[in-house]
């Protein structure tokens, strides 16, 4: 099962993530992306791969 996981040392709170992910998996709080539905995550990594600091990583 597919592990969102999202680096906060990292993350500008851009809402990248938020808007490519098919499935709900992010959300903007405090200026910077959560994973509020990690059990939704299908592992289709284009939040990893939309990132522009890298920040997001899809575990196996």
């Amino acid at each position: 099962m597919p592990k969102p996981v999202v680096d906060e040392e990292k993350c500008i709170g851009c809402g990248t993530c938020v808007s490519v992910c098919p499935v709900g998996v992010y959300e903007l709080s405090e200026g910077k992306a959560k994973v509020v539905n990690p059990d939704a995550c299908v592992g289709c990594k284009a939040c990893e791969a939309q990132c522009p600091v890298n920040a997001i990583k899809v575990e196996e």
